[in-house]
């Protein structure tokens, strides 16, 4: 089959985003937790980070030695230099207030938008036809509410205690969580002491100062309504700001009020959305005890990686130092589906998303694969776009878009599992297990790559049906 049939095929399946969009009336109630913030959002060239790296002196070792701590400026410029060079995005944290100062001073603001995962996947699900959707924040002043969707529907803890439309509260002694997002473009170049490097991918550092996040404060009104009313999913992450021994104690804490909440209401679907965490103490307890309680993981190359170093050492030694392609990402996909024992889980790669499911989910493959479908369509949108501030935008890509379609991974993929039909299909039986697959819509300069990940996984989930 040529490249021109298969197209037309994946062009046809991408339509359905349209009805899937509409069945999301169906949806009474989708939580998100635990981080909600600000994201301040600035494009930074490659001649500035050389400028920057030339007060510090930075060799390319200071580099590859630089602990992932924001204690110093030093550190920051050592933490954008890593994710530069490799392509790569990494979130560091500080608890300085002079180095979050620094970055402000030096490097600055391009603009400010929803940020956290729990914030960024509400705003994504206000725009759709869900009933309601409750978002956890740790804090909530003034600042954070102009960063809502401002719909009736979006609820979030007032300083009462009562959930309200979440664009409308100001509890005012709250600190802003400002989390500084610093983005890079494909192809620029930076110089170090004297050595010249280009960035491989258009990707992010994100140093963040968030006191309230770094402890996964999880509001108890919040907890309480979802205890009190049925949610159909749960969607929720953060444990990437924790650490040290109190925030072990706090992944601890959250482990028992997830438990609560599932046991409330366990028909419900709970979705754990892995991002990248440093303290690997941390790490290891999310990706075996949160994932007892939970229903679905979402995860990135990265992200793989990090939870095959604490639950597979094995799979981790091997892929370490091999290319973070579909085919090695399948294998350690694999493995963590038979070792966590969760129902579903999601990998979303430049190129390709993939999905292991069981037999008995709730939903079929064929309507996983049209929430997937729907998921490439809304975060090629949002790379077009900017941004994702209303329903019609969801579907821009499909509308008045320009990318194109990647066949490359899913071809790999498809070879090396011996499944030619996955390649049209996008559904195989795989060990098991249903395997749904969609190829992605590739946005050649995308405006923006922020909550790309968090788009992707909400939207494959709740477009499922």
């Amino acid at each position: 089959m040529d490249d021109l049939t298969i197209e037309k095929i994946w062009q046809e399946r991408y339509q359905h985003i349209f009805p899937q969009i509409n069945k999301t009336e169906q949806i009474g109630l989708v939580a998100t937790g635990f981080n909600t913030n600000i994201d301040a959002v600035v494009k930074i060239k490659g001649s500035k980070i050389s400028q920057l790296a030339s007060l510090f002196n930075l060799k390319h070792q200071d580099i590859t030695t630089c602990p992932p701590v924001l204690n110093t400026p030093k550190a920051v410029i050592c933490g954008i230099i890593k994710c530069f060079t490799g392509g790569i995005a990494e979130e560091w944290l500080t608890t300085d207030t002079n180095v979050d100062k620094w970055i402000e001073d030096n490097i600055g603001t391009d603009k400010l938008q929803m940020g956290g995962q729990a914030g960024i996947i509400a705003n994504v699900l206000a725009l759709t036809k869900a009933k309601k959707i409750a978002v956890n924040t740790a804090s909530h002043p003034e600042m954070l509410s102009e960063q809502f969707i401002k719909v009736q529907n979006l609820l979030a803890a007032d300083e009462n205690g009562k959930m309200v439309p979440a664009y409308t509260i100001n509890r005012p002694n709250d600190i802003p969580p400002i989390h500084r997002i610093i983005e890079f473009d494909k192809g620029d170049t930076v110089c170090l002491n004297g050595e010249t490097f280009v960035c491989p991918k258009s990707n992010r550092f994100i140093a963040t100062y968030d006191p309230l996040n770094a402890e996964m404060a999880i509001n108890r009104t919040f907890a309480e309504y979802l205890k009190q009313n049925a949610y159909d999913y749960f969607i929720f992450a953060g444990y990437n700001l924790l650490s040290g021994e109190k925030g072990l104690q706090n992944a601890l804490n959250s482990v028992e009020i997830l438990k609560q909440i599932k046991q409330a209401n366990p028909n419900g679907i709970m979705h754990l959305e892995i991002a990248s965490t440093q303290d690997k103490n941390i790490r290891r307890l999310t990706v075996e005890k949160v994932t007892e309680i939970i229903d679905s993981i979402g995860l990135n190359e990265r992200e793989t990686l990090d939870v095959c170093e604490v639950l597979l050492p094995e799979v981790y030694n091997n892929l370490k130092d091999s290319k973070l392609d579909c085919v090695n990402l399948f294998d350690a996909l694999l493995k963590i589906k038979k070792q966590t024992k969760v129902s579903r889980i999601q990998l979303h790669i430049f190129g390709l998303y993939i999905c292991l499911q069981d037999k008995n989910y709730k939903y079929t493959p064929l309507q996983t694969l049209y929430g997937m479908s729907g998921a490439c369509i809304a975060a090629a949108s949002k790379a077009e776009l900017g941004y994702l501030q209303k329903t019609e935008d969801l579907t821009y890509a499909l509308r008045e878009g320009n990318g194109k379609i990647c066949f490359t991974e899913i071809k790999d993929l498809a070879k090396h599992l011996k499944l030619e039909n996955l390649l049209t299909d996008g559904i195989a039986e795989y060990e098991g297990y249903d395997l749904i697959v969609t190829p992605t819509m590739l946005v050649e300069k995308p405006k923006t790559l922020v909550g790309m990940g968090d788009t992707i996984s909400s939207l494959s989930l709740i477009l499922a049906r």
